[in-house]
C-alpha cells in the first residue's frame, strides 16, 4: 500500500523532468531512502526459473537501473530476481534529450534512450561489488555504431558473465536503428550461437534469456520460437515496448520511442500465450508488459509465464506496489487451489489465443 510519504514523493517526482526524476529515484534508492521489505515468499510464490531458486516470481525489468547503480536498494526491495543494464561494450549517451515521456492518463511511458550506458567496464566493476543475496541479471546490448552488433552481445557476456545469475539478448529496442532486424530467423541464429559459446565458457554457465518485441506478426514469432527451442537459450522475456500508439489519450502519445505500461498488457500478454502454444511449455516465458497489479501478474503466469518482471507501473504505483501485487498473487493462487506458482502457469492461456 502506497504511503503517504511515498505518495507525496511521487506527486514531487512527476512535476520533475522525467528523466531528472527517474535519476532521484535511482540515487534515492541507492542511498536506501526508499521502500525495503525485503524478501518477500511464502510457499505458494517460491518458485524455479530456468534452474534459479527465486522467493517469488516478481522481477524488475530491464532499464531502471540500467548500470547497476543500486543494486543494494534493489536488493531489499522486494523483487524476486532483478535485471538491469542494457549495457554494451563501449560506453554510449544515447539518443538526444528529451528522451522520456509520462503518459500520465494512459498509466504509460515513451522512452527513446537508445542504450545510453557507462559501458560493460564500468557495469563489471558495479557487479563485482553486488550483494549476494539476490537474483541479477544483466541485459545485454549492442552498441549503435557497432560494426558487428551481433558480437557486442557476446563481448558483453563474456565480460560480465561470472558476475550474474542470468544474461538477457536484448535485440527487440525499436530505439537503435535496425536493431529489431537482428530477430529474423538466420540472424538470430546466428546472433545466439556466438552468445551461447560465451555463456559455455564461463567457469560457471548461466542461462540466457531472449527479450522479443510484441510487435511481431505470426510468422516472426513462430521464427523465434524455433530458433529459441534449437539454439539452447534458458528462455524467452515476452515482451520489450510496442511502436503502436492505439487508443492513447496523453499528450505524449505521438512522441517517437517505445510505449510500455498499461495499454502494453493485452498485446503484450497476447504474445505470451502464443509463444507458449508456440514452445509447448518446453522453454520458461518471462511475462513483462502492462504489469500493474496483482490480477495483471496473475493474468501473466496463466497466460504461460513461468514469472512476470514490471517496471513502468513503478512510476505511477512507486516501489511498494511490489509488496502489494505479491500479497495479492499469493491470494489468488490461494482462492483458485494452486498450491504454487507452477502449477497455474499456462491454465489460462485460451483465454489469449
Amino acid at each position: 500500500m502506497t504511503t503517504l510519504i511515498e505518495r507525496a514523493g511521487l506527486g514531487l517526482l512527476h512535476r520533475m523532468d522525467p528523466e531528472a526524476a527517474h535519476g532521484l529515484a535511482l540515487r534515492a534508492l541507492a542511498l536506501g531512502f526508499a521502500a525495503a521489505p525485503g524478501r518477500i515468499t511464502s510457499d505458494r510464490l517460491a518458485c524455479t526459473l530456468a534452474g534459479m531458486e527465486l522467493s517469488n516470481p516478481l522481477g524488475l525489468a530491464a532499464g531502471f537501473d540500467k548500470n547497476a547503480e543500486a543494486l543494494g536498494g534493489l536488493s531489499r526491495a522486494g523483487f524476486g530476481f532483478v535485471e538491469v543494464g542494457a549495457a554494451t561494450p563501449r560506453p554510449q549517451p544515447g539518443n538526444p534529450r528529451p528522451r522520456l515521456f509520462r503518459l500520465s492518463e494512459d498509466h504509460a511511458v515513451i522512452n527513446r534512450f537508445g542504450f545510453n550506458n557507462d559501458g560493460m567496464e564500468a557495469v563489471a566493476g558495479r557487479l563485482a561489488r553486488r550483494p549476494k543475496d539476490m537474483i541479477l541479471g544483466l541485459n545485454l546490448g549492442a552498441n549503435k555504431d557497432s560494426e558487428d552488433r551481433a558480437q557486442d552481445f557476446a563481448t558483453v557476456l563474456a565480460r560480465c558473465g561470472d558476475r550474474l545469475d542470468f544474461a538477457t539478448v536484448n535485440v527487440s529496442s525499436p530505439n537503435t536503428e535496425r536493431l529489431r532486424d537482428l530477430q529474423g530467423k538466420d540472424a538470430l541464429a546466428a546472433l545466439l550461437d556466438g552468445v551461447m559459446a560465451a555463456r559455455d565458457a564461463l567457469p560457471r554457465p548461466i542461462p540466457v534469456f531472449l527479450k522479443i518485441a510484441p510487435d511481431l506478426d505470426a510468422e516472426g514469432l513462430k521464427d523465434v520460437a524455433e530458433v529459441a527451442r534449437t539454439s539452447g537459450i534458458s528462455g524467452i522475456i515476452a515482451t520489450n515496448t510496442t511502436l503502436s500508439r492505439d487508443g492513447l489519450r496523453s499528450a505524449h502519445a505521438s512522441e517517437t520511442g517505445g510505449l510500455s505500461g498499461a495499454p502494453l498488457f493485452d498485446r503484450s500478454t497476447r504474445v505470451l500465450a502464443r509463444l507458449s502454444i508456440l514452445t509447448g511449455g518446453t522453454l520458461p516465458l518471462i511475462g513483462v508488459g502492462g504489469v500493474g497489479t496483482a490480477e495483471q501478474a496473475y493474468h501473466k503466469i496463466r497466460a504461460g509465464a513461468s514469472a512476470v518482471q514490471l517496471y513502468s507501473a513503478l512510476v505511477y504505483g512507486g516501489l511498494s506496489l511490489v509488496q502489494d501485487i505479491l500479497e495479492g498473487l499469493d491470494l489468488l493462487l490461494a482462492r483458485d487451489g494452486f498450491s504454487n506458482v507452477a502449477e497455474a502457469v499456462g491454465t489460462g492461456r485460451e483465454d489469449w489465443t
